[in-house]
């Protein structure tokens, strides 16, 4: 079995789990249906339709076993019910949302869709209407969601659990019931980057403060940006980025953009990708509308070369058992991301150090081809890669561990054990919230789903 963090659990909190990753997944606007519709639940005073309910069904993952559709609405039902009643309790505890948090949960959902049709035009065609007009319409659901989210957290922030409640969760499970643990690695990396010379950043200066004199006697800025740019996500769109919000960007680049007037270009500056000038276009509160032209500093062969033969001498001194892999990652390696963490690389989906084999390949396909040639505690000979930002560098590899498939344990596994742990607990004080609060609130079942064997007893009154 396929075990997540979610997946070590007991009979009756299953609901609770699936309620927690179904009200913070995105949810898309639906195509136009001819359905009539009808509210079949109101919570306080939230009505919940049969088409929000159909959406939702629609959106269940393809892999949940759908052969009873209306077990699996009731539970969704619940979850939406839920949701109402957090939202109707933020209300009246005056947990709210601002308008700049709607806004950027509008753009990243907008970006997510768009991403999974290709195209915004692609979205635009399938749907019959404007980025613009979708956004209006799934404002005021899109706060309702961020104010029942806030209050979520606010019920369960200042959950914990020790040692000795993780060991007693653990104990708890029937030992025939111990989920299998698919095969994980843990891998280590130091990463040596070229030099950049001195020569080389002022070139690059140069090259754009050229560029900008030409911007100045009345050159057009796109078409520059399209010819000499080198950022691979703009360059074709003449260097323009549109409705950039804070956050998204590093500081460096932000600092300038925001301070910019309409129309404005910016003296040349620096980032960690190199140096740039950039051209607000447009400025609504805190959004920005920008074009921008890179030009990243070029290291020479050489100094490639002269990278590589320095992480060759640390490849031998770790080989030689003269300093350990995390030694030398703390001290040699010029990736910030590891070292801070002894030369490991971080899970992103879990922020852990563990990766299961069969998601290493979307991580980083070039890692799984190597690590099924290594044994634990083996180092690779240091090659060529290419860094997060596009550039070349030398990289060795090490395997600290590689677990093989079992069943739960402490040892192995407790860090996903207490993920689990802390999970339950929090549902548990989820669970007498909505007992304690649904007494007091207006709830209305439709007759169609008043037989449901709800986790919670709504009573209708």
């Amino acid at each position: 079995m396929n075990v997540k963090k979610s997946s070590i659990k007991r009979k009756g909190t299953i609901f609770f789990l699936s309620l927690h990753l179904i009200l913070f997944l995105p949810f898309a606007p639906q195509a136009q249906s001819n359905m009539i519709d009808k509210v079949v639940a109101i919570v306080g005073n939230s009505i919940i339709t049969k088409s929000q309910l159909e959406a939702q069904f629609l959106q269940t993952p393809a892999k949940t076993d759908k052969s009873d559709p209306h077990k699996i609405k009731c539970k969704l039902l619940e979850q939406l019910m839920f949701q109402k009643l957090l939202l109707t309790q933020a209300q009246k505890d005056s947990v709210m949302v601002t308008d700049s948090q709607v806004d950027q949960e509008l753009d990243r959902r907008v970006r997510y869709f768009t991403g999974q049709f290709g195209s915004e035009q692609k979205f635009i065609e399938f749907y019959g209407k404007s980025i613009e007009d979708f956004k209006t319409e799934l404002r005021d659901d899109i706060k309702d969601l961020l104010q029942s989210q806030k209050m979520h957290a606010k019920i369960t922030e200042e959950i914990t659990v020790t040692p000795s409640d993780v060991r007693n969760y653990y104990n708890a499970i029937p030992k025939d019931s111990l989920p299998f643990v698919n095969e994980e690695v843990e891998i280590g990396q130091i990463i040596k980057k070229p030099p950049v010379t001195a020569e080389a950043k002022n070139e690059a200066k140069q090259r754009l403060q050229k560029l900008k004199d030409r911007i100045t006697k009345g050159e057009d800025f796109s078409v520059l940006a399209a010819l000499y740019s080198e950022d691979p996500g703009s360059a074709a769109k003449g260097g323009c980025y549109d409705s950039l919000k804070r956050g998204v960007f590093v500081p460096e680049f932000e600092a300038v953009a925001f301070q910019l007037k309409p129309n404005e270009v910016s003296t040349v500056f620096e980032t960690t990708f190199g140096y740039h000038i950039v051209l607000l276009r447009a400025k609504r509160g805190d959004e920005v509308d920008v074009c921008h032209i890179l030009i990243t500093p070029k290291s020479a062969p050489a100094d490639l070369q002269k990278a590589g033969s320095i992480l060759d001498s640390i490849y031998r001194i770790i080989k030689k058992d003269s300093v350990s892999f995390r030694e030398a990652a703390a001290k040699y390696t010029d990736d910030e991301e590891s070292k801070q963490n002894g030369g490991l690389i971080t899970n992103p989906v879990t922020g852990a150090s563990k990766f299961e084999k069969a998601d290493l390949g979307q991580f980083d396909p070039t890692l799984s081809f190597t690590i099924d040639r290594m044994k634990v505690g083996d180092i690779t000979e240091p090659s060529i890669t290419n860094t997060k930002d596009g550039k070349q560098a030398y990289r060795i590899l090490y395997l600290k561990s590689r677990s093989e498939p079992h069943k739960a344990n402490l040892k192995d596994d407790y860090q996903r054990i207490q993920a689990v742990a802390l999970n339950e607990k929090q549902q548990k004080a989820v669970k007498t919230w909505i007992k304690k609060h649904v007494n007091g609130t207006y709830i209305h079942i439709d007759d169609e789903y008043k037989s449901c064997d709800f986790d919670v007893h709504w009573n209708s009154n």
